[in-house]
């Protein structure tokens, strides 16, 4: 979900047919209405393999969108497409330029999008050269870059070709039109992966991308693998970061800042050391509402259930993590994280996730006010929607302190699981 401005809002997802076909949908808000999902345009077509899904989503302004994802051709290849929204309608959604040439083995897909105006976006992937292998499918980190409406051709990320790991873009981030930073790790390819490697960081410049380079102070950590799952950037060489890193002992969150277009060294999360006890923790998301001033959300294991943490960055310097205020008592089923966080200013976030109740997983949203973070609830209206018990709220976006957008999932009576959309102010 993306909300550029009060009411306005875009989504996306999938859905699944009677004969369980699964096809790619988006749905827009306008004026605080939210109008019909639809199939997104041209993706029947392409989706011959009957499995396609928008995975990111991002809008510039009201009814000015670029989403991407993947589907499945008839063949059972998997390949990325991308499809943007101008003034209000959607256009058709295309194969990624150049992916299909790039995409030799027939697994490719879009993570993430940013767009910065209308019809200026950046996309960010991977796509598989190599056939695969008893534990993991070989890929490369590509991106792709639309300009005033058109979609380039998709590159393979420069300074990863030549290393073993497989690598993948999580999350990309611009600021301006060819300034943006995109990050990832090796690949996840199911149960197969991921393979050993360090989280990645790659800068567009003025256009121009850069060569990608390990995340700093990553050595520090002796880890197996890492990956950078999140980044948020206020201005050109102003961002911040979050991810997970696994070591012989177990899995641990970090984050990491840009200033002034320096990367500062990696650093497990304040606070989460002493939290881990179960020794398995993640950052999910970042969000920024100032160069410095950032909150990060994920979950950490207890010996007793996995809980969901905030932490917040406040002038460059990084808090200690705690518990979303209020699921301690929700959480009885010992089995929460925060999905997406989303900031307007310092100081002004909002963020979304699920719990689990004694037999059941709930959805969650929780605000902070000035820096304060309030309690956790449940999505108001989800507990009758959700009688199957299963409902998340996998996306925030927040316009304003006041206006916020949020989207996921609950199960109804049928057990047949159900898009929601909910929206503050």
């Amino acid at each position: 979900m993306s909300c550029p401005s009060a009411g306005n809002c875009g989504a996306g997802g999938f859905y699944s047919t009677a004969t369980e076909k699964t096809q790619a949908f988006v749905v827009s808000e306008k004026g605080r209405s939210w109008g019909k999902a639809i199939e997104v345009p041209g993706s029947g077509a392409l989706n011959k393999g009957h499995e396609a899904q928008v995975v990111s989503v991002s809008c510039a302004s009201a009814g000015n969108c670029s989403a991407g994802g993947f589907y499945r051709t008839g063949n059972f290849k998997t390949e990325a497409f991308v499809v943007s929204e101008k003034g209000g309608t959607w256009g058709r959604a295309i194969e990624v330029p150049g992916s299909g040439a790039l995409n030799t083995q027939g697994f490719a897909a879009i993570d993430s999008v940013s767009c910065t105006s209308g019809g200026n976006c950046t996309a960010g992937g991977y796509f598989a050269n190599g056939p695969a292998g008893p534990t993991t499918r070989p890929t490369l980190a590509m991106v792709v870059r639309q300009t005033r409406g058109k979609w380039g051709k998709a590159v393979k990320v420069p300074g990863l070709a030549a290393r073993k790991p497989s690598s993948q873009i999580s999350s990309v981030s611009c600021t301006s039109a060819g300034n943006c930073v995109a990050v990832g790790g090796p690949t996840v390819d199911g149960g197969r992966g991921p393979e050993t490697g360090p989280a990645f960081i790659v800068a567009d410049t003025n256009g121009i991308w850069r060569k990608a380079f390990a995340l700093p102070g990553s050595a520090a950590f002796h880890a197996l693998v890492s990956e950078i799952t999140s980044v948020s950037c206020t201005s050109a060489g102003n961002c911040s970061a979050g991810g997970y890193y696994d070591t012989d002992t177990g899995q641990q969150a970090f984050v990491v800042t840009e200033k002034n277009g320096r990367w500062g060294n990696a650093i497990e999360v304040p606070g989460l050391g002493t939290l881990n006890t179960g020794g398995f923790a993640q950052v999910n998301s970042v969000s920024c509402g100032a160069a410095g001033n950032c909150t990060a959300g994920g979950f950490y294991n207890t010996d007793t259930g996995q809980r969901a943490f905030l932490v917040s960055e406040k002038n460059g310097r990084w808090g200690n993590a705690i518990e979303v205020p209020g699921l301690g008592t929700l959480n009885t089923g010992g089995f929460a994280q925060v999905s997406s966080v989303s900031c307007t200013s310092p100081g002004t976030c909002s963020a979304g996730g699920y719990y689990s109740a004694t037999s059941s997983a709930q959805a969650f949203v929780v605000t902070e006010t000035t820096g304060t973070w309030g309690n956790a609830i449940k999505v108001p209206g989800s507990g009758t929607l959700n009688a199957g018990g299963g409902a998340q709220i996998t996306s925030v976006s927040c316009a304003s302190p006041d206006s916020c957008g949020a989207g996921g999932y609950f199960t109804d009576r049928s057990k047949h699981q159900q898009a929601l959309v909910v929206s503050k102010g």
